[in-house]
């Protein structure tokens, strides 16, 4: 076939992208071409204005590295990440609710002896986090992995920080025979995502802030249950309606309360947040 033009090259493309051998594979191409292409027609892109596109690409690439994500964070805020959760994690009623895993998670954890100071000295207001974890018939679970991670006072992770090469703020916890878990740190604050390259002048140009309310995340896994990643936020961050990455649901906002002579701190504050798993599918 010759002679391509916009009435025909959608069909075309089709046709070639058809001989894939895998059928996933042919789904999505095809899937691709058809939204892509609809999409190019809808908005009619000047020449100049396609080269911008191919540009804008160009620098979200070049921006990636093996601490940056540029393309996670474009995903993000186009809301595609929390899409992609949602279909992956159609969980039972009761279960509690996934959220993205955002770029600040590292793998294996250093594992921490229950209640744990796990800001290492960071300043901060201090926190005291406690809860269980639940199966699916409300039984704790035993010896279930608590990953935890959260930003400092201050709104930067531990890997922001090149200066210090220890870890801060996060540690892998296993619950007792109570399927409880506990553990002291700060308090978060709320914090930007990383802003000065390509998706950071997207967010400025649709009017947008870049901006995340103040969470703790989780990470929760036990045998033969589906591993459970979410955040806890704080009631009462200013940014709870306006996540940059789409990632709050109310189910995961809890308050924080006072807390004054228990656990060795003076005063500061209590985290109290239980969660439960579903059956592994």
């Amino acid at each position: 076939m010759r002679d391509f033009s916009e009435t025909n090259i959608t069909q075309a493309v089709l046709e070639r992208a058809a001989g894939a051998a895998d059928g996933r594979t042919r789904e999505v191409s095809e899937a691709l071409v058809r939204h892509l292409h609809n999409f190019i027609r809808e908005i009619e892109p000047t020449q100049a204005e396609w080269e911008w596109g191919i540009d804008f690409l160009t620098r979200t690439g070049q921006m990636c590295s093996d601490t940056r994500q540029e393309f996670i964070l474009l995903s993000d805020t186009l809301g595609v990440s929390m899409l992609v959760d949602a279909i992956n994690h159609r969980l039972p009623g009761g279960a509690t609710e996934t959220t993205v895993l955002g770029p600040f998670y590292v793998g294996n954890p250093p594992v921490r002896a229950l209640g744990s100071d796990i800001s290492d000295g960071e300043e901060g207001e201090p926190l005291w986090a406690e809860g269980t974890i639940y199966d699916a018939d409300g039984n704790p679970l035993v010896g279930a992995t608590v990953d935890t991670w959260h930003s400092d006072a201050d709104g930067y992770y531990d890997v922001q920080k090149p200066e210090d090469d220890e870890l801060h703020m996060r540690a892998r916890f296993i619950t007792d025979e109570n399927g409880r878990y506990w553990f002291r740190s700060i308090v978060p604050a709320y914090y930007p995502i990383p802003n000065d390259g390509p998706v950071g002048k997207m967010l400025q140009s649709q009017g947008r802030h870049p901006y995340r309310p103040a969470h703790v995340h989780f990470m929760i896994a036990a045998p033969n249950h589906e591993t459970l990643v979410t955040h806890v936020f704080l009631e009462g961050d200013p940014y709870l309606d306006s996540d940059v990455v789409f990632g709050v649901k109310n189910s995961l906002i809890t308050a924080l309360t006072a807390l004054e002579n228990e656990h060795g701190i003076e005063k500061g504050k209590r985290l109290t947040y239980d969660f439960k798993l579903a059956t592994a599918r």
